[in-house]
């Protein structure tokens, strides 16, 4: 039976876990963390909620990093022990045991501290570019639509936009695309409003762990089920006057990770300003 594999059942993992299970799209949730009894009481708990929310997603948990072996989708999310993302040296370590376990499926880091491991991941590890990408992006701009839904006295689901770069300080909001209820979103909010929003994204990075674990939990289904949607992920870049740099960018997804590389919607300065271009 397909299955998801989260490496880690800290506060992001067990959140992830739960949201996919609720969710119901997938069939199997393995929660693998080296502290199993953690794994299996946060795996535990979780099922036991399937009566009462009408989830038919299996949780199950282990130990061994070879549990992931033949995973739709990996999840790289936080320790059990330090409640700290998988990232370092550590990280590092950990990514490369799954790349001797599993050399096809997709990862993603559920993160926000992980992206330098998504470049060691393509630079000393040799996974390909396509298989590794990030899922934290998604929940900042999540964070950004439920600001601007407030600003304009509205709802942050009828808000649409896209970031690119490298937050909390290279990150640049496309805000000129950016529509709400389906007109431009510039004809909503004053441009005052909009800058001092921008000036509010340090505050907003990294996103708490429930909110990057419903970033995840999308970018997952996506890749174990095909979607339509664009998604906002860090990727390893590999062309232009930012190759080699790992940032937010929007992609296609699809069962081997990133189908297609979107060109973002960005004026001169906002690509400058997301270190896209040079200036």
């Amino acid at each position: 039976m397909p299955f998801i594999a989260v490496i880690g059942a800290g506060p992001i993992g067990g959140a992830l876990a739960q949201k996919l299970a609720l969710r119901s799209r997938i069939a199997e949730v393995r929660l693998i963390d080296p502290f199993g009894s953690v794994a299996q009481g946060k795996a535990l708990d979780i099922l036991q909620s399937s009566p009462v929310e009408r989830f038919a997603t299996q949780v199950t948990a282990a130990q061994a990093l070879h549990s992931a072996a033949g995973a739709r989708a990996i999840a790289i999310a936080d320790s059990a022990a330090t409640s700290s993302e998988h990232a370092g040296e550590t990280g590092l370590a950990t990514l490369r045991e799954l790349a001797g376990v599993e050399r096809m499926s997709p990862i993603v880091f559920a993160g926000a501290a992980q992206r330098d491991l998504i470049g060691r991941a393509v630079s000393e590890l040799h996974v390909r570019r396509s298989r590794v990408l990030g899922s934290a992006p998604g929940a900042l701009e999540s964070a950004l639509r439920a600001l601007a839904g407030l600003a304009i006295d509205g709802s942050g689901a009828e808000v649409q936009l896209r970031i690119a770069g490298v937050p909390p300080a290279e990150i640049a909001v496309g805000w000129e695309e950016a529509t709400a209820f389906g007109s431009p979103l510039s004809s909503h909010m004053a441009p005052h409003v909009i800058a001092a929003m921008t000036q509010r994204i340090p505050g907003l990075w990294p996103p708490g762990p429930y909110a990057l674990a419903s970033a995840a939990a999308r970018v997952i289904e996506a890749i174990a089920d095909g979607s339509r949607k664009r998604f906002t992920c860090f990727i390893a870049l590999e062309s232009g006057a930012a190759r080699h740099r790992v940032s937010a960018m929007p992609v296609e997804l699809g069962p081997q990770g990133i189908m297609r590389v979107l060109e973002p919607s960005l004026t001169q300065h906002e690509r400058i300003r997301a270190g896209l271009t040079s200036d």
